[in-house]
């Protein structure tokens, strides 16, 4: 929990885009895989193990901590794999490890590295939190639980003092923000039996987000059903009632994305981080929360429902195969060069026309995710209204850009 006493935000990242996004746009920790022992291994690219070193640094510089993701299913063979990367993980000042496999659980006691509980593990009361409060500081409840019950664990942990190892009251963390999946808080076996490619392998095929039919095979009737994506959920959303979610007792707020962008990470961190605010400030408003849920909407997401937090009895389920984002972005170019002393950034268009009042993103793993909108614009030196493909065009930045970094162009969907 963060020193300030309000709940810590936890910010996904994928990568190094989404990692500095996190850290601009004020996140209290962020949580990340390495290689292919986590539960996104196929769907981003996952950072490895020599790079855990700058994620230590870049986020202690922000004062952010830092968990390791090894939730996956553990066989014979990831033993040593484990005790390696925990070693490193260890040696590089990560903060923790969400593990739900014991073996990962016990080589993380013996290495002396903070173990967090994962979401795998189902926790739904409070003797199975005794029972983890053995080996973990702080455990992420199931995702099928109501805040009321949620707010029973809690004041049962202050209740009967249960501490964990590091000898502080266990914390508890929660889902608030992202992609849910039709099976008990992750745990699917669709993809294996389909694809051998198992989701709790970080290997998932998302069957559940496919158009289904459904057929009576003893008729040959086929079923009118309301919606024909029928196991793909809605996307979590709690910012609407985010002042009942602190209320619970919770420590721990995570917001779930590392498939998703920086842009994603930066804008849903950003609006979580001013809503848990204005919680604290006593500026938590209705009016307020119309303005965020409209930023939400603006990047990746399959619509929004509270999940099981406010005791619904059935999910709510997505219309369509993608994305039901009101904006989206479109690649212009690449960064060339940053002029220092000027300010001045210069880029390569190479796919789609700029103008004076567009709004743009600029991503990269240093610069994370930075959206402004150009008021002036020079190609080959001349002030221009519009750069076209091809052109090299310069304009004022406040933040300095790479040889990696690109520029997007959002618009309206």
């Amino acid at each position: 929990m963060t020193t300030s006493g309000k709940i810590e935000l936890m910010a996904p990242a994928g990568n190094f885009e989404s990692m500095q996004a996190a850290l601009d746009n004020g996140c209290d920790s962020i949580y990340f895989g390495v290689e292919q022992l986590n539960m996104r291994a196929r769907a981003t690219v996952n950072f490895v193990l020599d790079d855990l070193p700058e994620i230590a640094r870049r986020c202690k510089e922000k004062n952010v901590r830092t968990y390791l993701t090894l939730n996956t299913i553990i066989y014979d063979h990831d033993l040593s794999i484990v005790k390696t990367l925990l070693i490193k993980a260890k040696e590089a000042g990560i903060t923790a490890v969400i593990a739900s496999d014991q073996a990962v659980i016990m080589t993380a006691k013996t290495t002396g590295i903070e173990v967090h509980i994962s979401t795998q593990l189902n926790v739904t009361n409070i003797e199975t939190v005794k029972f983890y409060a053995l080996f973990a500081d702080t455990i992420v409840l199931s995702r099928e639980l109501s805040l009321r019950q949620v707010k029973k664990i809690t004041d049962d942990i202050e209740k009967e003092q249960i501490k964990g190892p590091s000898g502080n009251l266990v914390e508890i963390e929660i889902f608030g923000h992202g992609a849910l999946c039709m099976a008990v808080s992750g745990k699917c076996y669709l993809s294996l039996h389909s694809h051998n490619s198992s989701a709790n392998r970080g290997a998932c095929k998302q069957n559940c987000r496919k158009k289904y039919t459904v057929i009576d095979q003893e008729s040959g009737n086929e079923l009118e059903i309301d919606n024909e994506y029928i196991m793909s959920p809605k996307d979590l959303c709690t910012l609407d009632f985010l002042d009942q979610v602190i209320d619970s007792g919770i420590k721990v707020l995570k917001i779930e994305g590392r498939g998703r962008a920086a842009d994603y990470v930066a804008t849903v961190i950003k609006t979580y981080r001013d809503a848990i605010d204005s919680y604290y400030k006593g500026t938590f408003t209705k009016e307020k929360v119309t303005t965020w849920m409209e930023e939400l909407a603006t990047v990746y997401n399959r619509g929004f429902w509270s999940g099981y937090y406010l005791g619904q009895k059935m999910g709510e389920w997505s219309d369509n195969p993608g994305s039901s984002a009101t904006q989206k972005k479109v690649y212009v170019g690449k960064g060339m060069h940053y002029f220092v002393k000027s300010s001045i950034a210069e880029f390569k268009i190479e796919a789609y026309d700029i103008k004076k009042g567009d709004k743009i993103l600029i991503t990269g793993p240093t610069t994370g995710a930075q959206e402004l909108v150009i008021e002036d614009l020079f190609v080959n030196d001349v002030n221009s209204d519009k750069a076209t493909k091809g052109d090299s065009c310069t304009l004022k930045l406040p933040f300095r850009i790479r040889l990696s970094d690109k520029m997007y162009k959002i618009v309206e969907n």
